[in-house]
């Protein structure tokens, strides 16, 4: 009788052999193909408008576009002077306001500085209406007339409390900047120039201390943070990663390949994100770390069963083959599931987090293909020597033994701690401080917070207010209401200016009736408020005009109001409060949306997450899916779901008990860490099928087999992960530092789900009878081939 043919090589075990035989043309060209995409790097930039997080249909967007369109644009530069003198008042302090209001004009893009020096004051003269500088040549003013220039301002609600407060110990000078938004990086050389402005003026007068704040320098910290930690970051997380890749592999050869891995996935990518034309922005430039941390994985998989099987006894090269062949198809559904939870992305509502998504999706594709095509063949070259040890207990053998022994009470407990975890959840609220985004040790950071304090605030909530027809911005009915918009606005809390046109025109009836103090109050006829108007416009200088304030046929008026550093709940609430107030107390065509960037931004918050939310669902049902498929299992493939949702649930929960904020950067983190959450449980499950369906083992003994095999990897790749995401840590603006904490401490709960409930519920729910071993038959047909 002729001996049973032997069964057909796998397709996994095809290609593995097949890599190490040609191990020359793959190496070169896999080097080949990064060298040709990593040209691209030349072509990066970083985009620096605050607008691109926004796509078109975006509501507040499309309020605030038209808002710019009908007035000039608001972005701006705020320097704030604070002389040692505290006496803003003083001849000195009054030269330095003028002198740095004049420079201020050459800033790139400026099209209107306002101060307490070029501020136009108004006054009467006979029947004249006299409109000049606040102040002029103030070094040389006798004291008397400069106590007068103050008296003016702190009587005036167009400075107090945004140029000037009532200690008048510090001053601001406001400059209006108009960014083109045809070519990134417009705002760079205007913050260049506004910082080389402070320093000239720190040296001639080295006595008044300058600060810089405003909106244009908000979005250039965000800029300015993201290069920080690319720089910073980066080489740090290499180290890391080298470090602890050396203690828990012992393979210095292994490290090298990995770290080659790494560098050329990181480069392929952003070389095509350069070849595709895609910016990087403040999200998207965390994508080279997000890769780093995520191109271990694989690798890491690969050089633990390669080094148990050299440890077997095994060959260099048979040790290689063998752990491709095992690897092969759990390291491409790790891969695929990460790509997906990434793609995930493109449901969110901010265009830089689908680029995050597209480019780290790709970064984990090269990755993938790096790993069992360069890193095989590059091993195959160098020495990779691993002592046989004793045979004796591992310490994952010892755990598989305590999980199959403690399953019941682990699986009650488990489901005890995340149901209690589960209940903390709802503690969160979707909450940003985008100031305090920033580290207290940075320059902007400081500047702002000594604004906050000293002076008033930088964001600023905008209403365009209709008055129904052209011209009838002059109807006294018009203006009471203006006023009494603003006086409502001005008792809010955290409300620390109201720029309305109803204080002009105030001023102007005051000023036509002899500075009458009894006058101070609007006009009672539109065509006398249209005749001051045009009396008033007529005087005003080149690019101190009132086109800020007023569209062109005079039928609606701008009205601003600026807040203290506030949250984005608070931005919220107050917008709404206001929009509230004027459907319920102004005609009809006065009720109007807000608009302005803190308010598009505190808005984002909450349609990112609704979004996201739909994403991650998707991207957890097509995973499912993707895993009933592959391990043709409907009920291994189901049950894949509990300890993928778990980590995320948990962590929400714990990040409920703990902080309970979630900011901007915390809604994708769900999205984020699927695929790397879902790693650890196709491998597990992968292993645990073998030994079920190859082996023919019981339910306790593939248990055992799977924390054998691979229990040792799954800890490495964890703590490496770990590490990487700690690194994020460490950086100095919060968005990327919460994101760190909260996604490492989902893959920590990740595996400890996969170690301790997702073996308990193995064992709850494996087959009662005995599985036929199966044979490999390769990706598409047997999970064998795992």
């Amino acid at each position: 009788m002729s001996p049973s043919p032997e069964p057909a090589p796998s397709f996994s075990q095809r290609y593995a052999q097949w890599v190490v035989r040609r191990r020359w043309p793959v190496l070169v060209t896999a080097l080949l193909a990064v060298f040709a995409l990593a040209a691209g790097g030349s072509r990066l930039l970083m985009n620096d408008d605050y607008r691109y997080f926004f796509k078109e249909g975006n509501p507040q967007l499309a309020a605030f576009n038209e808002l710019q369109n009908t007035y000039n644009k608001n972005d701006n530069i705020l320097f704030v002077l604070a002389p040692k003198s505290e006496a803003v008042f003083d001849g000195r302090a009054l030269d330095a306001v003028e002198t740095l209001t004049k420079e201020a004009w050459q800033i790139p893009f400026a099209i209107r500085v306002d101060s307490i020096s070029n501020f136009q004051h108004t006054r009467a003269e006979g029947d004249d209406l006299i409109v000049e500088d606040l102040v002029a040549n103030g070094k040389e003013l006798p004291e008397s007339a400069r106590l007068k220039a103050r008296e003016a301002a702190l009587a005036e609600p167009l400075l107090k409390n945004r140029l000037i407060t009532d200690r008048t110990d510090v001053t601001g000078v406001n400059v209006t900047l108009e960014l083109p938004g045809k070519e990134v990086g417009e705002q760079t050389p205007a913050v260049v120039h506004a910082r080389d402005l402070v320093e000239k003026m720190k040296a001639q007068y080295p006595d008044i201390e300058i600060r810089l704040t405003g909106f244009v320098m908000l979005n250039n910290a965000f800029t300015e943070a993201s290069f920080h930690d690319m720089q910073t970051l980066v080489p740090l997380m290499y180290l890391v990663i080298i470090i602890a890749m050396a203690l828990l592999l012992g393979s210095i050869s292994g490290v090298a390949a990995t770290v080659a891995v790494i560098g050329l996935s990181v480069a392929a990518t952003m070389g095509a994100t350069g070849w595709a034309g895609v910016p990087l922005s403040p999200p998207s430039a965390i994508a080279p770390t997000l890769i780093m941390t995520l191109a271990v994985a694989d690798c890491i998989h690969i050089l633990v069963s390669m080094i148990q099987q050299r440890r077997a006894g095994l060959g260099k090269r048979e040790a290689l083959v063998e752990s491709l062949r095992i690897n092969l198809q759990p390291i491409f559904l790790t891969s695929l599931t990460t790509v997906i939870g990434f793609l995930s992305l493109n449901f969110s509502d901010v265009q830089a987090l689908n680029d995050l998504g597209n480019i780290t999706a790709f970064g984990v594709t090269a990755a993938f293909l790096l790993s069992i095509t360069f890193l095989p063949a590059l091993m195959s070259f160098l020495p990779m020597r691993a002592k046989a040890r004793a045979a004796k207990q591992s310490g994952m053998e010892r755990l598989a033994d305590f999980v199959i022994k403690r399953r019941g009470p682990l699986l009650v407990g488990s489901s005890a701690v995340i149901l209690i975890l589960a209940a903390f959840v709802a503690r969160n609220t979707l909450n940003d401080e985008f100031v305090k985004y920033f580290d207290t040790a940075t320059q902007f950071r400081q500047d702002t917070d000594f604004t906050a304090e000293k002076l008033t605030g930088i964001y600023q909530l905008e209403y365009s207010l209709p008055a129904g027809d052209s011209g009838a911005i002059s109807e006294p009915a018009y203006l009471q209401k203006l006023d009494e918009f603003a006086a409502w606005f001005r008792v809010q809390a955290n409300v620390v200016h109201v720029d309305t046109f109803s204080d002009v025109m105030k001023r102007l009836n005051r000023n036509m009736h002899g500075d009458d103090p009894a006058w101070h109050r609007l006009p009672d006829s539109r065509e006398l408020a249209a005749q001051y108007l045009l009396l008033y416009e007529m005087s005003l200088p080149y690019g101190l005009d009132l086109n800020n304030r007023i569209n062109v046929d005079k039928s609606a008026t701008r009205f601003i109001v600026t807040l203290e550093d506030v949250s984005t709940r608070s931005i919220r609430e107050l917008t709404e409060a206001g929009e509230a107030w004027l459907a319920a107390n102004a005609p009809a065509h006065m009720s109007v949306r807000g608009a302005g960037p803190p308010i598009m931004f505190a808005y984002l918050s909450i349609r990112n997450s609704v979004s996201m939310f739909k994403g991650t669902a998707l991207a957890f049902l097509l995973i499912t899916l993707t895993l009933i498929v592959a391990l043709r299992s409907l009920r291994y493939g189901a049950l894949s779901l509990i300890p993928n949702l778990i980590p995320s649930l948990a962590a929400f929960g714990v990040w409920g008990l703990l902080d309970g904020q979630i900011n901007f950067g915390l809604t994708i983190v769900s999205a984020l860490s699927i695929g790397v959450v879902v790693d650890d449980t196709v491998h597990f499950l992968s292993k645990y099928l073998r030994a079920r369906r190859e082996k023919g083992l019981s339910a306790e003994d593939a248990v055992r087999y799977a924390f054998a095999t691979v229990g040792k990897a799954m800890t490495v790749t964890t703590l490496v992960l770990v590490s990487g995401f700690m690194i994020l840590m460490l950086s100095s603006f919060d968005m990327n530092s919460g994101m760190g904490k909260l996604t490492a401490l989902t893959i920590t709960i990740a595996l400890i789900a996969d170690f301790l409930l997702l073996p308990a519920l193995l064992l709850k729910l494996g087959e009662a009878k005995q599985p036929e071993p199966q044979t490999d038959r390769g990706l598409k047909t047997a999970p064998a081939g795992v």
